[in-house]
């Protein structure tokens, strides 16, 4: 099977497309065979793309986390997977369905834009003491699970000591969650650092993970409900955007995919 190593503003996926129903493997198992950093290829995830309608234009895309665990939402592995249509398939517009949920997509030469869906926001979920400092973090559900803090100095916080922490926090059992620390550098920009379940570790990007920043970032009043940029670990900026038609339910999040390399498994 030929594979496609491609990142979305530095998260990381290995990445099968046009899979036919003869390779069913077990992918959990290949997951954490393939992602593992020093044995493997390397990646957050493996993701499975496959075409299911070119008219309209359809695919269906499974992510697994380098853990093996099944990811419900991945917004940089949509944006990956929207990319390597645009490439094979020469669709500019789709729709990816991922975990039963059916997503948007526009591919444009400098951007790949996927939608996220935004379910239940609670402010004051949980409070944690992070450098001596009492800190509140707020839940939001970008088709899966994240909380998200408000800090003065995302630089400042140890991500994978409190993210794991956090993450296994009795209150959000038994699923756990996805950690995020936002700070806000200027008008309707964040800076975003997030510890992700499943890859148990910090990613230098999330694609869910800034639409919940944003989301919170907005109820707290740091900003407005429109365009903001959300700056990564990897330099690649991601922009968060409410979409026309559902505003409040739906947001746009895009940015650069790179394809860094092909290969063959065996």
């Amino acid at each position: 099977m030929r594979f496609r190593k491609i990142h979305g503003a530095g998260n990381d996926f290995i990445l099968l497309s046009n899979l036919g129903p003869a390779h069913d493997n077990d992918w959990s198992k290949e997951a954490e065979r393939l992602c593992a950093r020093r044995t493997g290829v390397g990646a957050d995830g493996l993701v499975i793309s496959r075409l299911i309608s070119d008219s309209p234009a359809v695919l269906e895309v499974a992510c697994f986390n380098a853990d093996g665990s099944v990811a419900t939402m991945c917004g940089n592995a949509l944006r990956c997977s929207a990319w390597a249509a645009h490439r094979d398939h020469g669709f500019q517009q789709m729709n990816l369905q991922m975990a039963g949920v059916v997503h948007e997509a526009v591919v444009s030469d400098a951007s790949v834009w996927v939608t996220a869906e935004v379910g239940a926001v609670l402010p004051r979920r949980l409070k944690a003491v992070i450098n001596g400092r009492a800190t509140w973090f707020d839940s939001a559900h970008t088709g899966t699970e994240h909380v998200v803090a408000i800090v003065d100095d995302v630089d400042a916080i140890d991500t994978v000591m409190v993210g794991r922490l956090v993450r296994h926090h009795t209150d959000l059992a038994p699923l756990g969650t996805n950690v995020n620390f936002v700070q806000s550098t200027g008008q309707q920009a964040l800076k975003l650092r997030t510890y992700e379940r499943g890859v148990e570790a910090e990613t230098l990007s999330c694609g869910s993970g800034a639409v919940a920043a944003v989301v919170v970032a907005a109820m707290r009043g740091l900003v407005a409900r429109r365009a903001v940029t959300v700056h990564n670990r990897a330099g690649e900026p991601l922009t968060v955007r409410p979409h026309d038609a559902r505003p409040n339910r739906t947001h746009w999040v895009g940015g650069p995919v790179t394809h860094t390399f092909e290969g063959v498994l065996t």
